[in-house]
């Protein structure tokens, strides 16, 4: 199959959050079976400083309001297949970040995205490439689906093509005002609530969960969670209404990235069947959070500082955390908010708690390894990475039940002593406590503890096994189109 996979981000090239993950490592592993996948990513200042790319030689105009807007398109290789196409607008990707500045968003973010899904087709008539399934990931492509089905819906050069459209998390739906409608090139009889408006504005998501041929997110929890009021964000009865098209898929894990028999970012590396390589991890990254009792057991966060993280239940949590003799690392950013009361919290509890406000690759790889337990408490979580992460390196996780925790978590038995986590339900600082006190009492049973620290080492949480489901749905939505 020729699969486009129409991405704003995706490793190696550019990276704000998970989705960029998810974008690189399903294109790898499409081309390792031999499929013919690509990405389309807009070109932008970043990757444009840290690439060599190929100009094509052909440019798109598309019109956008009353401007038109050129993109050069460029490749990654000379290469008859090369892996990733781009879409040079500087006038809209020229600039620091992807989508906006400790400001807040950029203003015209609708009129670069509107751009980007009707370049990723405009790509696809120059470049004379039939894609047969063109994979959208969130708000920022979610108007192709659309239209293909208008704009573009009697050109023979998509009859074959079919749609999926992932939903990585649906508390970002690309929420514009309604007069944002005039750049999409689509008629006033699509602001209304059957389709794109959404309380009196203009929803972009929509377009992808309603004009898509198949949706998948990013678990099969989420995936019903999101039908629910609670997760819906408003979009709940729209899921509802496709529930028949709409599948769950987890996401993996990159195993060459992430293996700490073969990680060169740590000090030492490890196994099952050898666990002093984790110890000396441990003992390092002691040393450098200047923890003043190395023999305590380390609980680590490796995350964005925002609401959704739960963050306000681990700050609630910091003083018994530390009184039931918890050591503490927190390494990301966030709102600024949080990262000061983190800050704070680590002045207090000085040879207790440390904080790095930022993101070290090197860092996170040490903390991951090193550590004895992982916290995530989630006020949601579509898929989450963090801890299938953790548990590749033997870092036990202490999770909320929900999406994709409640999917890859196995909440431990006491009685069995079967488990390759701790699981909590509600949504308070009491609860996760409780999840950390269960959790202390088989650390310091250590014959339990290291089963259950080698069970979940022998996870697989491989994107190969991930991809199989995604080329399953790819080959389910192109016989679904052909009927």
């Amino acid at each position: 199959m020729r699969i486009l996979i129409a991405s704003p981000e995706a490793v190696p090239y550019a990276k704000t959050g998970g989705l960029a993950d998810v974008a690189g490592a399903l294109l790898k592993e499409l081309r390792k079976k031999h499929e013919k996948a690509f990405l389309v990513l807009p070109l932008y200042a970043v990757i444009k400083s840290k690439y060599k790319l190929y100009a094509t030689g052909n440019t798109i105009r598309v019109k956008i309001g009353n401007t038109q807007y050129k993109g050069k398109i460029f490749c990654s290789s000379k290469e008859e297949n090369p892996e990733a196409y781009f879409i040079e607008c500087d006038e809209l990707y020229g600039r620091s970040e992807l989508y906006g500045t400790s400001a807040g968003d950029y203003a015209d973010n609708a009129i670069r995205f509107i751009f980007f899904s009707r370049a990723v087709l405009e790509l696809c008539l120059v470049q004379r490439i039939k894609p047969d399934i063109i994979h959208c990931n969130d708000w920022q492509t979610a108007l192709v689906p659309l239209y293909l089905k208008s704009l573009y819906q009697h050109n023979a050069h998509f009859a074959g093509t079919s749609t999926v459209f992932t939903v990585h998390n649906l508390g970002y739906q690309g929420i514009f005002e309604a007069s944002a409608l005039f750049y999409a090139g689509l008629g006033r009889e699509y602001l209304i609530p059957e389709r794109l408006e959404f309380y009196g504005k203009l929803n972009l998501m929509k377009a992808g969960l309603l004009y898509a041929d198949l949706i998948t997110t990013v678990s099969e929890t989420y995936a019903q969670e999101i039908q629910q009021t609670e997760y819906g964000f408003g979009l709940d009865g729209v899921l509802r209404k496709r529930a028949g098209d709409l599948y769950g898929i987890i996401n993996g894990i990159d195993g060459d990235e992430w293996d700490p028999g073969r990680d060169t970012l740590i000090p030492s590396q490890y196994g099952t069947e050898e666990l002093r390589g984790k110890m000396q991890c441990r003992k390092i990254l002691s040393k450098k959070a200047a923890f003043s009792e190395e023999k305590q057991p380390i609980a680590a966060i490796i995350s964005r500082l925002s609401s959704q993280k739960g963050i306000d239940v681990v700050l609630s949590s910091v003083d018994a955390l530390v009184a039931m003799g918890m050591n503490l690392i927190v390494l990301g950013k966030g709102e600024v908010a949080y990262e000061r009361l983190f800050k704070k919290a680590a002045e207090t509890y000085k040879g207790k708690v440390y904080v790095n406000i930022g993101f070290e690759e090197s860092l996170a790889h040490l903390i991951y390894a090193g550590s004895d337990f992982f916290l995530m408490p989630s006020q949601y979580e579509p898929c989450g990475l963090g801890q299938l992460i953790a548990m590749r390196y033997g870092t036990v996780p202490i999770a909320r039940k929900t999406g994709g925790l409640a999917d890859t978590i196995q909440d431990y038995d006491h009685l069995r002593h079967t488990g390759s986590g701790f699981l909590f339900s509600d949504f308070s600082p009491s609860a996760m406590q409780d999840a950390v006190k269960r959790a202390l009492c088989v650390y310091t049973d250590k014959a339990n503890m290291k089963k259950m620290v080698c069970d979940g080492m022998r996870n697989n949480f491989s994107w190969s096994r991930s991809v199989d489901k995604y080329l399953e749905l790819y080959r389910l939505v192109r016989k679904k189109v052909k009927k």
